[in-house]
């Protein structure tokens, strides 16, 4: 939110993760008082989203947990 917020960019939840990282070490320079280079490429925009943005700003959006025993069915799949 806070990049959309100041960039006027909403992101694809996919991005979403890349800005955190690169927030996340911004914050960690900070602290460290340690000048860095930080790249991050948030290659989608978000506006197929909207819907989903829409629905967690209100306060809609709901919570889903994935059934354990499906993920461990789908863990025993891979090599």
């Amino acid at each position: 939110m806070q990049f959309a917020r100041v960039e006027g960019i909403l992101p694809a939840p996919e991005a979403a993760h890349a800005i955190r990282a690169a927030f996340d070490e911004a914050i960690a320079a900070r602290e460290e008082d340690r000048p860095r280079t930080i790249l991050f490429l948030p290659e989608r925009h978000g506006h197929f989203d909207l819907s989903a943005y829409e629905a967690y700003l209100s306060g809609k959006l709901q919570d889903y947990e994935h059934p354990g025993a499906e993920i461990a069915e789908a863990m025993e799949s891979l090599p």
